[in-house]
């Protein structure tokens, strides 16, 4: 696949008559009109407008909160870009389904008659088989290699201001068993370049002290990265406005105005929005909106928990991913998160005071001290799972002037630069940088 330039020549696309807001630096005619109208205020939705933008399009994004209220601004922050084996694999739902007879179990699925969910349950076990295996791994190894160039470029252009760094993510295991089983994992990750180190005993203890003594040994990825989210999202926005795009906060999308096969414009508390291209990129809530439209998109949301706190005294250096536990505990020099879980109950964002708690008594298994004071901030939010775990990118089935760029499971900060980019290349007709095939949503149909 030819490559796309990093450095995107605007002149390359033509230009539409007069457009809002700014463009190429010129204030536009129409304030209610832009080239492209981008649903969805996360991470993602900031990387569409932030490459459009770069390609010489005139751009606004619409946000039902503020931008980052989402999964985007409460993760842990790992730019994991060693994560390339889906969640998919052979024996996961076998795994699963003993792991949920365990009352602390990172996995919850409510007792539900939604079909949609049932649905969406028996795709992904039908998704467990060794034949996808290595379809989804080379789209992931395509758009995670992707994005962590992107990241650094971004880190270097001084566009974001999110405590970023490169110190690697260890992989924190308490027994042998579990250590020895991921030796599989660590296996196909080789072909990639992205495979781990075993640590075990004083090397491991002198990489990162805040361990507890008697854990087993770690595996450690050298390549992944990890940011402060919050910060990134906010610092992000900022260069955004500066560059011209219009970002609309609290304007929740009510409906899109249709005529035949393209999109006319969207209404909003504000008014309507036009534009002559959408991009939905509302991560958990793009299915609803698009169901809309009635277009099925086979998105569960997947809720996560996170715990933000000032550092304790014995804080991790590394990003420590607690293994069994699922639960990943990140430090920065401002602070301190540990989250995780994975909890299918549909749209609520209510907190859960047992699933909090379990997060602190796993970090307790493996760190000196678990726990810094004070407690800043206790969050849940909505991640957009697909049973395949593979994003959805690319022009929505039946509508001629609509992108979807959704679906990107635990994976959104991670994998935005990369989707940003791309929806750019497909929207503007330019050459991708990666093969968009595995991501399109043609493939649901």
């Amino acid at each position: 696949m030819a490559k796309y330039a990093h450095a995107v020549n605007c002149e390359a696309f033509p230009e539409a008559p007069g457009r809002p807001i700014q463009k190429n630096g010129c204030e536009m005619r129409d304030p209610h009109h832009s080239d492209v109208l981008v649903i969805g205020g996360g991470a993602v939705g900031l990387a569409c407008a932030h490459y459009l933008s770069l390609a010489g399009r005139a751009v606004r994004l619409i946000e039902k909160d503020r931008v980052g209220a989402g999964a985007s601004s409460g993760n842990c922050g790992l730019v994991f870009v060693s994560d390339i084996v889906p969640l998919c694999v052979p024996g996961a739902v076998r795994k699963e389904i003993f792991g949920l007879l365990r009352r602390r179990s990172p996995l919850y699925v409510q007792p539900t008659l939604d079909l949609a969910r049932i649905y969406w349950l028996m795709r992904f076990a039908g998704m467990c088989r060794a034949g996808y295996l290595p379809h989804a791994m080379r789209a992931r190894a395509d758009i995670l290699h992707s994005s962590a160039q992107l990241f650094d470029e971004l880190n270097r252009a001084h566009r974001i201001a999110a405590e970023y760094e490169q110190r690697g993510v260890l992989l924190v295991f308490r027994t042998e068993s579990a250590m020895q089983a991921y030796e599989w994992v660590n296996a196909r990750l080789a072909p990639y370049g992205v495979a781990a180190q075993a640590l075990t005993g004083k090397a491991l203890h002198a990489l990162e002290p805040a361990l507890r003594p008697e854990i087993n040994g770690a595996w450690y990825h050298r390549a992944d990265r990890h940011l402060r989210p919050d910060r990134f999202i906010d610092s992000w926005k900022q260069s955004l406005t500066a560059a011209g795009v219009a970002i609309e906060e609290h304007c929740g999308l009510n409906r899109f105005r249709l005529s035949g096969d393209r999109i006319v414009a969207a209404a909003t508390p504000k008014g309507e929005f036009s534009a002559d291209h959408y991009v939905l990129a509302a991560g958990a809530w793009s299915a609803p909106i698009a169901k809309q439209m009635n277009l099925k998109l086979p998105i569960q949301p997947g809720k996560g928990y996170s715990i933000t706190m000032q550092r304790p005294a014995a804080c991790p250096q590394v990003p420590c991913y607690l293994y069994e536990r699922r639960v990943v505990a990140t430090p920065w020099p401002s602070g301190y998160r540990l989250g995780g879980t994975m909890e299918f109950s549909g749209f609520s964002s209510s907190l859960n005071a047992e699933r909090l708690g379990a997060l602190k008594a796993a970090a307790g298994e493996y760190l000196r001290e678990p726990l810094g004071q004070p407690v800043v901030e206790e969050w849940s939010g909505l991640r957009p799972m697909t049973y395949d775990d593979l994003p959805k990118i690319g022009r929505a089935p039946r509508f001629s002037n609509l992108t979807l760029a959704t679906g990107h499971g635990m994976l959104g900060i991670t994998t935005a630069p990369a989707t940003g980019k791309l929806v750019a290349e497909l929207v503007c007709g330019a050459v991708p940088h990666i093969d968009p095939m595995p991501f399109s949503p043609v493939r649901f149909r």
